[in-house]
């Protein structure tokens, strides 16, 4: 039972971020890296410093 909602957390964060990375000079393909759990984390992360970069130009 845990698996599978492991499974359902996981696939609820690959798809948004399969959306948001390109918007962020990211490919969408590193989505699937959100498996491994601290990679969600880096990944908002960057997100975060890119809008950063963005906002200052």
């Amino acid at each position: 039972m845990g698996f599978l909602i492991w499974i359902a957390v996981t696939v609820a964060t690959i798809i948004p971020l399969m959306k948001l990375l390109p918007h962020f000079g990211v490919h969408k393909y590193w989505a699937f890296a959100a498996v491994i759990p601290i990679v969600p984390l880096i990944l908002l992360w960057v997100m975060a410093l890119k809008l950063q970069d963005m906002e200052r130009h």
